[in-house]
């Protein structure tokens, strides 16, 4: 190779995926993104629920229990938050479609096992596709604020097991997490 030269590039082989595009709603027959077409699918109510884990110190813990974090009431903002986010979830997340969604619902509670706070989200709909994705955004925001709000004080926090724990309604049908 004559120096100063740069070489070829040449495009890597795709290995073969372990599913089938078939399987993948938002992917078409080329392999291309797609936004799912759901307007022959009947409006049904479904709900989804989803949980994660904000990890601390028992000291970050006891100061946020307390009310006394330098930034304001982080459980009310993270509610808010984790509300805002399931409600503008379509915005954040390329291929979904935005909803009307009924109801968002934010538990945060305290963990002291962990310790930190266990944060649920429940969202509901009266639609033509599901809320996972509200819901799983909902909490990931939630869990993110209540890390923002203490953050000066703990910067070792974790958020941790995001996850869906249950969804109703679809023709997918409903589904349990295994615990």
């Amino acid at each position: 190779m004559a120096r100063g030269k740069k070489p070829i590039a040449r495009p890597k082989r795709k290995a073969k995926p372990s599913y089938s595009i078939a399987e993948l709603t938002h992917i078409d027959r080329r392999g291309e993104a797609r936004m799912v077409d759901v307007s022959a699918k009947s409006a049904t109510e479904r709900l989804a629920v989803a949980e994660g884990k904000v990890v601390m110190r028992k000291e970050t813990l006891d100061l946020v229990l307390a009310g006394n974090a330098l930034k304001g009431d982080v459980l009310g903002a993270a509610r808010l938050a984790g509300i805002m986010a399931a409600k503008r979830t379509h915005s954040l997340i390329p291929l979904c479609h935005p909803l009307p969604i009924t109801k968002v619902e934010i538990d945060i509670n305290p963990e002291h096992s962990l310790p930190g706070f266990l944060v649920q989200a429940t969202v509901k709909v009266t639609g033509q596709t599901g809320v996972e994705m509200e819901a799983l955004t909902a909490v990931s925001i939630a869990c993110l604020t209540i890390y923002d709000m203490v953050k000066a004080v703990e910067r070792g926090m974790r958020i941790e097991g995001i996850r869906l724990l249950r969804k109703t309604g679809g023709k997918s049908g409903d589904y349990i997490a295994e615990n």
